[in-house]
């Protein structure tokens, strides 16, 4: 039995991937942005699991998020799920001055990361935009830029695939990877998405906790189980360097293993 971490795990392909590792008898904590949200998906699961509550956007709450994740103990595998989309037609900014976007998907990944005991396996949720991401960087909080949410999405997805293969680099010892779960029918991806929820969240489940050899792996990008062509250049320790220390300026937290 393994025990996992599942963040934006109220709904959606997070939701799915807890029920699937809880039928199968692992301990699952989930993670929801408040304690509404946890009440509700508390009535969908079995008696006494744990929900976690946390607003992403926040950095003060995050902070507090991943304290709350490690009074539990050390995790077998976390699953860096939670994300919102570009749906916003103006910049979206959070309680630190950041774009909600950036806030939720990229740095909230970076700081639990780089806060949560260090488990065995990390999975992060990219997605087949990230190959229209921007490898420039020289502006993740979109001060300079004008807003377009659909690129602040990709870049995003980008970033979560740049985390996973620095995590990959830096850290030898824990399995890292990153996960294109398809378009599929979430709030985010909306009911006429044409591939498998189902699919997309197994994958999650597979690299959590599978002893299969072809999930022992460290640094892939998976697309339903199997790996799948991911932008190159997010191997390169300079585009991953220029990340995460982009992520500490942001908010003073250091990558660990990072000189």
């Amino acid at each position: 039995m393994s025990k996992i971490f599942i963040t934006g795990s109220s709904d959606g392909l997070g939701l799915l991937a807890a029920k699937e590792l809880l039928a199968a008898s692992h301990e699952v904590v989930l993670h929801a942005r408040n304690e509404s949200r946890a009440e509700q998906v508390r009535s969908l699961l079995p008696a006494r699991t744990t929900v976690l509550t946390g607003d992403l956007s926040s950095i003060g709450e995050t902070l507090v998020l991943a304290e709350k994740v490690n009074e539990l103990g050390t995790f077998d595998a976390v699953i860096h799920n939670a994300g919102i989309g570009y749906r916003e037609p103006a910049r979206k900014e959070t309680v630190d001055g950041l774009p909600e976007v950036f806030a939720v998907n990229s740095l909230a990944a970076y700081l639990l990361t780089s806060l949560i005991n260090r488990p065995k396996r990390l999975v992060y949720l990219s997605s087949a935009l990230h190959m229209q991401g921007d490898m420039d960087m020289t502006d993740l909080g979109w001060t300079k830029r004008s807003w377009n949410g659909f690129q602040a999405y990709a870049d995003s997805k980008l970033h979560d695939l740049i985390l996973s293969q620095a995590v990959a680099r830096l850290w030898p010892n824990v399995l890292s990877n990153a996960v294109e779960p398809g378009w599929v029918a979430t709030k985010m991806g909306g009911p006429g998405a044409p591939d498998d929820m189902a699919m997309g969240a197994r994958t999650q489940v597979w690299l959590s906790v599978s002893r299969d050899r072809d999930a022992m792996v460290s640094g892939k990008y998976f697309y339903h189980q199997r790996p799948a062509t991911f932008k190159a250049i997010s191997k390169n320790p300079d585009i991953q360097e220029r990340f995460l220390k982009a992520c500490q300026d942001f908010s003073g937290v250091a990558f660990p293993g990072l000189v």
